[in-house]
């Protein structure tokens, strides 16, 4: 995954609207895009565009059956996120732990 990729991820992400049609999306499978829309109290426009922006994300893809058009959720993008994310987490952490064995040290403690 580009680094245009996973800024695209996390900016779709970043919405509470698209991560609410991600979760729906990880429970039922798949969803018309009236279904994903029957929770929110915005327009089918606005839906619409939510989820042109984690289709261009990659986060789902639109299937064709008959006059429907599925929403499926496409995990590949979210692992890409988590294991930048947990690659993050583990170089703090590391510092976290230099900077607190420094402090004991200047402390004169060894815990």
């Amino acid at each position: 995954m580009t680094e245009d990729e996973l800024n695209a991820t996390f900016a779709a992400l970043a919405d509470p609207t698209r991560r609410a049609i991600l979760t729906r999306l990880a429970k039922t499978g798949e969803a018309t895009v009236n279904e994903l829309a029957d929770p929110f109290p915005v327009s089918l426009q606005a839906i619409s565009k939510h989820l042109k922006v984690l289709e261009n994300a990659g986060l789902i893809t639109r299937g064709r059956d008959a006059q429907f058009r599925p929403c499926r959720l496409e995990a590949a993008p979210l692992e890409v996120a988590q294991q930048w994310i947990e690659r993050h987490r583990l170089l703090w952490q590391g510092r976290f732990q230099r900077l607190e064995a420094r402090i004991n040290e200047l402390k004169g403690t060894d815990e």
